[in-house]
């Protein structure tokens, strides 16, 4: 066998293996599948080695993986910048669950104290005027004992008053 023929089938051999993975990147990219170095050595039926010792091909093959998929016609965002959307409509998600989470709580608490009202056990709608009506009686409370002392001080000073009188009456006669 002539050596020559063996590099020549060889060459053509690889030349084959290249289109077909050219080919196979080219569907990838049309069917909007994911590629990567396996799913286009598979879909080409060549072995991932051969895809390791040709650097432009897994150059070719690591580009267009990190495009997004899609047909081409609309814009063109990178796949880094839709898991960056990704990661912020998840991070958004979250929040708007948690603040559903605080709405149902806050909602739970406004119609359990409705509930406790108007079964008529509640307390009455309008704390505050009770609570205004509270703090006037406590002042009145106060200002009222103030003049109870007073009148106790007058009181006991007309009884030493009345006393002297008394005894001064008593010790007259």
């Amino acid at each position: 066998m002539n050596t020559n023929s063996l590099i020549e089938g060889r060459k053509a051999d690889s030349v084959r293996r290249r289109q077909r993975v050219i080919k196979a990147i080219s569907a990838a990219r049309r069917d909007g599948t994911v590629i990567n170095v396996s799913g286009i050595a598979r879909q080409a039926g060549v072995d991932r080695a051969f895809l390791y010792r040709h650097k432009d091909l897994l150059a070719q093959v690591h580009a267009a993986g990190a495009e997004p998929p899609g047909d081409g016609t609309g814009p063109h965002v990178s796949r880094a910048s839709l898991q960056a959307d990704l990661a912020n409509a998840l991070e958004r998600s979250n929040r708007l669950a948690a603040r559903g989470r605080q709405l149902e709580a806050k909602l739970s608490e406004l119609l359990g104290e409705h509930a406790w009202r108007e079964s008529g056990l509640g307390a009455p709608d309008d704390i505050d005027q009770l609570k205004r009506r509270i703090t006037n009686l406590e002042q009145e409370v106060v200002t009222l004992t103030g003049q109870l002392e007073e009148r106790d001080e007058e009181l006991m000073a007309a009884r030493a008053a009345n006393r002297q009188l008394i005894s001064r009456l008593n010790t007259s006669h």
